[in-house]
């Protein structure tokens, strides 16, 4: 697994590039603030219950939670399950939201 920080991930995102952006949060903290993409709680992945996932295995995946932990632990247990290019958004939606406020 590969980590990207705030500053890379907005600049791609201000450039319009795609980028597959996973939230491994709690329902409770999407519903606060999110930057967008696929919703699957990390119990969910934990559990093995990622199928909404599967057509992104040979892509790159970025993954977020609050500060990066989380995301981090979901990123490797994907990797396990043959996901080939996951990635940690560093310091996760608290760093995002120290340096842009809430604006995706």
């Amino acid at each position: 697994m590969t980590t990207i920080t705030v500053d890379e991930l907005r600049a791609r995102m201000d450039k319009g590039e795609n980028v597959n952006l996973v939230d491994v949060r709690e329902p409770y903290e999407r519903a606060d603030f999110n930057i967008g993409g696929r919703f699957v709680p990390i119990g969910k992945i934990q559990q093995m219950e990622f199928d909404e996932l599967e057509d992104l295995k040979d892509e790159e995946v970025i993954l977020y939670c609050r500060s990066g932990n989380r995301s981090g632990i979901a990123g490797q247990f994907l990797e396990q399950f043959g996901f080939k290019n996951t990635v940690n958004l560093t310091g996760g939606m608290v760093a995002w939201e120290k340096k842009f406020g809430r604006n995706k």
